[in-house]
């Protein structure tokens, strides 16, 4: 027995000793799927449905995979929603330290980003990963910031991010119209726009969603908000009667 194990944890490790092998998580439970974010003259802009799927089910339909850090700093998230809450409590609590510390300084999108590069990789490294993609945005010197990183610890920046599914389905939707001088109303519409198209293609999209804008003026998170789709293009799919 180790000489430095404390009496409060004894009867712990002994139970644990005789438990069995180590057990790490195979795959993901409660699922969320795809974020969305552009970056836009003066600012971010985030999407990203309420849904989370318990495999096929859509159980439960109130998550938002939004998270506001501060004023300068956002992430949206996909994947298992416990590892999303899980990085949410440690992000949280860096917050405070910050403000706690009232030195002027907070997290920035950079920072954070590359931290959730490290954690990641780290977790990945131990054979024990978080099983979640996040997307991180914000501004920082006056400039708007977008990053990803995934469960690997694979990790990049660019003015248009999807994760999922909508790598596929709504990256090029967004490129086609995306433009330097993209102004917040346009890079607004662009994420409705992605979001409809997202809830037609993606089994495990929904129609309820949060809108996430950053600028220089804050950080705010709207919604959820709904998608007003139009079931009329329905009459011209064919072969699947």
């Amino acid at each position: 027995m180790s000489s430095n194990l404390s009496f409060d944890s004894f009867s712990t490790a002994i139970a644990g000793s005789h438990a069995g092998p180590k057990k790490l998580t195979q795959t993901p439970v409660t699922t969320g799927t795809s974020v969305l974010a552009v970056k836009f003259n003066g600012g971010v802009a985030f999407g990203a449905d309420t849904l989370g799927s318990y495999g096929s089910l859509a159980r439960f339909r109130n998550c938002e995979r939004l998270l506001k850090i501060n004023e300068s700093t956002m992430i949206g998230c996909m994947g298992d929603y416990a590892d999303f809450q899980h990085l949410k409590d440690i992000i949280e609590q860096m917050a405070i330290d910050d403000l706690c510390k009232d030195d002027n300084i907070t997290l920035s999108p950079r920072s954070l980003h590359s931290w959730l590069t490290r954690v990641l990789y780290n977790k990945r490294s131990k054979m024990d990963p978080l099983w979640t993609t996040v997307v991180v945005g914000g501004i920082e010197k006056g400039e708007g910031f977008l990053g990803f990183v995934d469960k690997l610890g694979t990790a990049y920046k660019d003015p248009i991010i999807a994760t999922g599914y909508g790598s596929m389905i709504a990256t090029p939707l967004m490129r086609n119209a995306w433009r330097p001088d993209l102004t917040q109303a346009e890079a607004v519409k662009m994420v409705e726009d992605s979001m409809r198209v997202m809830f037609y293609r993606d089994a495990r999209a929904f129609h309820k969603y949060h809108l996430g804008i950053v600028t220089a003026d804050g950080c705010q998170i709207q919604g959820p908000l709904e998608v007003q789709p139009d079931w009329s293009i329905a009459s011209l799919i064919s072969g699947y009667e």
